[in-house]
């Protein structure tokens, strides 16, 4: 459409798009307005462009050992290793706490991985072997805070972990903790049991008493044990208290166990720093962990398998029953130490690892909640003078090898090992805060982790450990991008037959809002799923609408205002509409991201981010290049 004149009255230019100079131009931003879009532009490129480095295939080893320690010796084993099996290793680099083997293709990377974990855990499980991806980004767009956008599993794939829960030797130890439980609240109150008798029955718990009177005091003294069924019985003559945990009642065991087990797992993913993982339970009693485009699988691996708590406990006493003490060695002597818990790890509400400022070794320092506070102080005020216990307990997965029917097979267990690593005399009584020593700095670093994720309700194992997005992650990724790239050609060609110089402009835009799109999400560690391309592809279709919506703005007001004044009446009258449009998808995709998971979240960010760029390319970058183009242009007629 043409219109001809360059009549100068009519509506004023709006500050807010920069239309107007001091001078009173139209259609022209401000020197400083047009360097301010360009360096956001350029900044989007610079950290858009890690993108375009594809990481290497790699496997990563780490130690699990504290006394073993990744050195140029290690280097060398592996490369031996490598060399032997007639596998071409890239380059290895020894980073931080790992080492980082570069290899060429993910088949090398599979056959690496079994190649080196058998050859370097002949004598003992001292290192995880860990399926990576190796940066190729350059050193300087490193050091400028420069990183590729992490791709989910169902692009690149990603560590995946099926953890399987024992919930029989939960079930057992609550059980049996119950049960010494019940003894010492009977001891306290002083009701007297039958002694002798063995209490714990599969999943009954059986007390004898003298009389019904003793019964029924010891009936109440017990009522906080809510998790039993109680029922009154006669045994060998004697009134007794069976408390018997049913069927459903161990389903409800179970189902807090999982709870507490997700929500620690998904503390310590926290921790670990991946975008966007899916932790969540598979059957009665598996834990499914996706992490997607995690780079540093060996440490999640290492997190996810190490299963730590801590008991802190009263010293025994000379006169303490022999029932009531447990004994641990404790530099170089038999200490013992009362089984009964003051708190444990379950009451730990922050744990940050530093070191001792007069040794400078590492220590622990411990944050109690409200219950372990009062706990902590209550008994440590009655027993100032006595000795106090750190109980560390660790849970070990192993796996052996056992014959059924004929065949090997694979059977992954847990060793449980119990080590004190502080004994100190009770000063004063303690509170909410106090430190814990006696660790290395690996251990000190885990615990603290540990106790910051939560414990766990019951002991885990990982049974089964894949790499997902070999060839699925290529197809998706191709299939993906095509989708994108045509997508965004169609456009590009639609626009500038359409609207010929405007159309130009609006796909320089375009290009700036894609460019921008990958950038933050790059600088946000967002991580780019199937969905994700989806959000991508959807964004592309909401920046071309608010062009579309401007420029046929532009075409209404022709037919009334000269060329100058209709450019400068579209942009000002189409701007409401684009931010309501665009605010209530906004709205939308903040829902989604606040109550969606997985794949919907990956889609919803992606949406957030893309609604951000679009309106600023829209508005800014569409309307800096039309003034390049037209304004400062004597225009009789335009073509649009």
């Amino acid at each position: 459409m043409a219109h001809d004149g360059n009549d100068t009255h009519g509506l004023r230019p709006s500050p807010l798009l920069g239309s107007g100079s001091p001078r009173g131009r139209l259609n022209s931003f401000p020197l400083w307005q047009n360097v301010l879009i360009l360096l956001v532009v350029c900044i989007g490129i610079i950290y858009a462009a890690p993108n375009l480095y594809q990481p290497d295939p790699a496997v990563q080893i780490r130690s699990i050992n504290s006394e073993v320690v990744i050195s140029a010796r290690t280097e060398q084993r592996v490369a031996d290793l490598l060399a032997n099996s007639q596998v071409e290793a890239l380059g290895m680099e020894m980073l931080k706490d790992s080492l980082l083997v570069r290899v060429a293709d993910d088949q090398t990377q599979l056959r690496a991985q079994a190649i080196i974990a058998k050859g370097l855990n002949e004598a003992g499980v001292d290192y995880v072997v860990a399926l990576a991806q190796a940066s190729n980004t350059p050193a300087w767009l490193r050091d400028v805070g420069g990183k590729s956008m992490s791709l989910g599993l169902d692009l690149f794939g990603g560590a995946h972990f099926l953890l399987q829960v024992n919930m029989r030797e939960y079930i057992q130890n609550l059980i049996a903790n119950s049960a010494e439980g019940m003894r010492d609240k009977l001891i306290d109150e002083r009701i007297r049991f039958v002694p002798g008798r063995e209490w714990v029955s599969g999943q009954t718990i059986t007390i004898a008493f003298r009389d019904d009177e003793t019964r029924a005091s010891a009936r109440v003294a017990l009522e906080a044990y809510q998790d039993f069924i109680v029922q009154e019985r006669e045994l060998a003559g004697n009134p007794t208290l069976r408390f018997t945990l049913t069927d459903e009642k161990i389903l409800a065991l179970e189902d807090r166990a999982i709870s507490q087990n997700l929500t620690s797992l998904r503390n310590r993913v926290n921790e670990l720093g991946v975008s966007e993982p899916q932790v969540q339970r598979l059957g009665r009693s598996r834990i499914v962990v996706d992490l997607p485009g995690i780079q540093d699988s060996a440490r999640a691996k290492e997190i996810l398998n190490k299963f730590a708590n801590l008991e802190f406990r009263l010293e025994a006493l000379p006169n303490a029953r022999r029932s009531q003490i447990e004994t641990y060695p404790y530099q170089g002597r038999d200490q013992g130490i009362m089984r009964r818990n003051i708190v444990t790890g379950n009451n730990v509400q922050d744990a940050q690892q530093n070191f001792d400022p007069e040794t400078n070794q590492p220590q622990v320092s411990i944050e109690l909640d409200n219950e372990g506070g009062r706990k902590m102080h209550s008994v440590t005020k009655d027993n100032v003078g006595r000795s106090m216990a750190i109980l560390f307990i660790e849970q070990k997965p192993r796996v052996r090898t056992v014959d059924k029917e004929g065949e090997a097979v694979e059977e992954f267990y847990t060793v449980e090992d119990r080590r004190l690593i502080s004994v100190a005399t009770i000063q004063s009584a303690l509170g909410f805060n106090f430190r814990i020593t006696g660790l290395n700095l690996r251990e000190a670093q885990d615990l603290a982790l540990l106790l910051r994720a939560g414990a766990l309700a019951a002991p885990m194992y990982i049974v089964e450990e894949r790499t997902v997005g070999a060839q699925l992650g290529e197809d998706n990724i191709r299939r993906g991008w095509q989708s994108v790239v045509l997508g965004f050609s169609l456009v590009l060609v639609f626009m500038l037959f359409y609207y010929r110089g405007f159309g130009l402009a609006a796909n320089l835009a375009l290009t700036a809002n894609l460019t921008l799109l990958v950038a933050i999400m790059s600088v946000l560690g967002a991580t780019l799923t199937l969905p994700g391309i989806a959000g991508i592809v959807l964004t592309v279709g909401m920046a071309v609408d608010a062009n579309v919506l401007i420029f046929s703005r532009i075409r209404e007001e022709l037919k009334n205002h000269p060329p100058q004044r209709a450019i400068q009446a579209g942009f000002d009258r189409a701007l409401l509409t684009i931010t309501d449009a665009n605010v209530t998808t906004f709205f939308v995709a903040i829902i989604l991201l606040s109550i969606g998971s997985g794949p919907v979240r990956g889609f919803a960010v992606t949406l957030a981010v893309g609604i951000v760029t679009s309106m600023f390319t829209a508005i800014l970058v569409t309307r800096a290049l039309v003034n390049l183009f037209y304004g400062s242009r004597k225009l009789e007629t335009i073509k649009i």
